[in-house]
């Protein structure tokens, strides 16, 4: 199964969040019953997000907001544990990509012919400068359609000046890729240049131009410019969601080249809360806590029923309905 198309959602403020600034580090602290500290935007800063936890731990507890459990994850090229605190082990979708050839070569055939496909039905992918003709043809993208991956599409409806602004984000270190039949832009690829490596902020393609395959051409151009620029790899958001580790968006990563790696993530609680939190599992939201047959189930009621509300209330026809559902995952 290919994948129609695959967005990815960069970090953002949540709506009621609090926020403090230790050091450089930017610390959100979310949660209503259990409030939690994190790095903002930690995928996205260069170098380790935190180096002395020690310190920054005794900055945060002045901080009059007072969070439960603080918790960072480590960054490439470090993978090994380096702090004895509770760790859990982040995944992460990654492709070398010192060379395009032996990438290229380690692909299934059916990818490398995806990626041919793309330029037989006329499809030009090039690297693009970040322009208002380019905001303009990713709000045209964004429009397509209020619903993708089964569930409301942020970005939809959202008018030219916040497009503009949300994906003007790191742009001294990104690198913009962009899809063209016929002089339009039918899907683009934003990544961000982060130490080694390089990581997708978001992918995104037309349904209406599945059959040309933009999201395997756009991938196999990034992997191309990383490659020229001698970056060490590309990565692709995670690699397993939700604990499906046979769903058709890991498949489709793999089928692209990418494998998993793993990175500690640790967690610090700083009040009895946090501890007994930690102790349950209850820091990973309740989401995390059911049983992998019992959250697919809910996924399919919640796609069903956004298809018939939301869709219907937008008046999009039938066949924006099925090509919006099954078809396409999160990279997210």
């Amino acid at each position: 199964m290919e994948l129609a198309t695959i967005e990815h959602k960069p970090s953002a403020r949540t709506s009621g969040a609090s926020n403090v600034r230790i050091g450089d580090r930017e610390v959100v602290i979310e949660g209503t019953w259990l409030k939690v500290a994190r790095i903002f935007d930690e995928f996205w800063i260069e170098g380790q997000p935190v180096e002395a936890p020690e310190a920054f731990l005794a900055s945060l507890k002045r901080y009059g907001a007072k969070p439960d459990l603080f918790t960072f994850a480590q960054a490439l090229p470090e993978t090994d544990r380096k702090f004895d605190y509770a760790v859990e082990w982040d995944n992460l979708a990654v492709a070398p990509t010192t060379d395009f050839s032996t990438w290229w070569d380690g692909l299934p055939q059916e990818s490398r012919k995806n990626v041919r496909r793309a330029e037989r039905r006329s499809l030009v992918v090039r690297a693009v400068e970040f322009n208002d003709a380019l905001v303009r043809g990713i709000k045209d993208i964004y429009d397509e359609t209020p619903i993708r991956q089964g569930r409301r599409f942020w970005h939809y409806g959202k008018d030219l000046e916040t497009v503009k602004r949300e994906n003007s984000s790191y742009l001294e270190r990104s690198q913009f890729i962009g899809a063209y039949y016929k002089d339009e832009l039918v899907g683009f690829l934003k990544m961000v240049y982060v130490g080694p490596t390089a990581r997708i902020m978001q992918i995104l393609a037309k349904l209406c131009h599945f059959d040309k395959r933009p999201v395997n051409a756009l991938l196999a151009k990034a992997v191309d410019i990383c490659s020229k620029r001698t970056t060490a790899s590309l990565i692709y958001g995670q690699y397993i969601y939700d604990k499906k580790a046979d769903s058709p968006v890991t498949e489709f990563k793999r089928r692209n080249g990418f494998h998993q790696l793993l990175l500690p993530r640790y967690y610090i609680p700083l009040n009895l809360k946090g501890r007994v939190a930690l102790a349950t599992g209850l820091h990973r939201g309740l989401k995390n806590l059911l049983p992998g047959r019992v959250l697919s189930a809910m996924l399919a009621i919640r796609q069903f029923v956004y298809a018939r509300t939301v869709l219907r209330s937008k008046g999009t026809n039938r066949n924006e309905r099925s090509s919006g559902g099954a078809a396409e995952m999160s990279g997210r």
